[in-house]
């Protein structure tokens, strides 16, 4: 195996460093500012728009599609190290449009979807023009088993109508249009049932019910709950072949989840250096922090538990690239169960060295936890791709 970053993911990783000191960290608090103060706290703040443009002039754009055509032509290897930087503040992701759910958005529109979805969604998504969200998440049955989903889509003429209820529809406060998971085939086996439809956010039935609060925050663009009411969208708006909502759903998820874990491990070294640098300047004691034997436990796990996570999602995208998402589907589980949990632990240890500093938002790292702690339940939890793990391991052995 060859983990080695082609040249131009090493240029533009260095392009990505360059930028974000220059503009991203030093404007991180006039963002949180200016989403506190506008009428509309899920639109872009002014200076997300300004650097969004700014990062688009120079070809820091679209960085996640391997498509050379629609992307910037990168493999799943050469991406992961930008995705880590891009991962190291909360509002980079946005302004290099490579934020989720559009990326996962983009990739099953770019595979499954038609010339004229393209036109119509895919295009603008990668413009910057329009924002997206994905509708699977439901509150009346276990988000870890979509089999269940009751959310109900039948086809009446030239029409799909929607009935259902979903939540954690994140993003949907100024997006554009959702991609909705929902039964078309009640009847048929249970994993060729589902569809994946495209529904504009301004079809009469699309009734957004509020942005649920996570964690005290409604958060940007909010993770909502919304209602699908006699919801009406044209044929043409199937997403794929009928009944292949699960099929288009796992090709959505592989890529997906490397790209949680690399901007994981990216907030987790950011946490890292702030303690770092807390410690060696921090005096508690009649000495530095830094010469604490806890503290100085603290750096060295932290240090070889980042670098272990590193490299296992290094191994998975190079899995991918060299032998398919199928093949890769172990490691895949693998680093979505054991980069959240790294993050978490590394960020908590910060959270400590700093005290009363590391509760408060003085510094990034109180809001890198809140966000970070719903990556161990995003994209199955923790407990089902151990499960997944173990009974591929178990069937080795028969």
């Amino acid at each position: 195996m060859d983990f080695e970053l082609s040249d131009q993911s090493k240029m533009i990783e260095e392009q990505l460093r360059r930028f974000m000191d220059e503009h991203v960290y030093p404007n991180e608090q006039a963002c949180i500012e200016q989403m506190h103060g506008a009428e509309d706290p899920h639109a872009d703040p002014p200076i997300v728009l300004e650097l969004r443009d700014r990062a688009r002039k120079i070809g820091l754009w679209n960085l996640f599609l391997p498509d050379e055509e629609w992307g910037a032509g990168l493999s799943n290897l050469d991406y992961t190290p930008l995705c880590e930087v891009m991962g190291r503040s909360p509002m980079a992701p946005r302004i290099f449009n490579c934020q989720a759910p559009d990326t996962g958005n983009a990739e099953i529109l770019l595979e499954f979807g038609s010339d004229d979805q393209k036109k119509r969604f895919l295009k603008p998504l990668l413009d910057g023009e329009i924002r997206s969200c994905f509708a699977m998440t439901e509150p009346e049955v276990a988000g870890s088993d979509p089999t269940g989903i009751q959310t109900r889509a039948r086809l009446e003429g030239d029409e799909w109508v929607i009935d259902g209820h979903k939540w954690f529809t994140s993003g949907a406060l100024g997006s554009a249009f959702a991609i909705v998971m929902a039964v078309s085939n009640p009847d048929g086996p249970l994993h060729a049932r589902a569809s994946q439809i495209i529904v504009p956010i301004d079809t009469p039935g699309f009734d957004i019910i509020r942005p649920v609060s996570v964690m005290g925050h409604t958060g940007h663009g909010g993770h909502c709950e919304v209602r699908f009411e006699n919801c009406r969208v044209p044929a043409a708006n199937l997403l794929g072949p009928e009944h292949s909502g699960f099929v288009i759903a796992q090709a959505r998820l592989g890529p997906g989840r490397i790209h949680h874990c690399m901007r994981a491990i990216g907030m987790a070294e950011r946490g890292f250096e702030i303690m770092c640098r807390n410690a060696n300047t921090r005096k508690v004691a009649g000495g530095l922090l830094s010469e604490k034997q806890f503290l100085q436990d603290w750096v060295a796990q932290c240090r070889m538990e980042i670098d272990q996570a590193r490299l296992l999602t290094l191994y998975a995208a190079w899995k991918m690239d060299s032998r398919g998402k199928k093949e890769a589907r172990q490691e895949i589980s693998m680093i979505k169960v054991v980069v959240p949990n790294m993050m978490m632990a590394v960020l908590d240890r910060v959270i400590q060295s700093l005290g009363a500093l590391g509760v408060s938002d003085d510094t990034p790292v109180a809001l890198m936890w809140r966000h970070g702690r719903a990556l161990r339940i995003a994209d199955g939890p923790d407990e089902v791709h151990k499960g997944v793990i173990a009974r591929r391991e178990l069937k080795r052995f028969i």
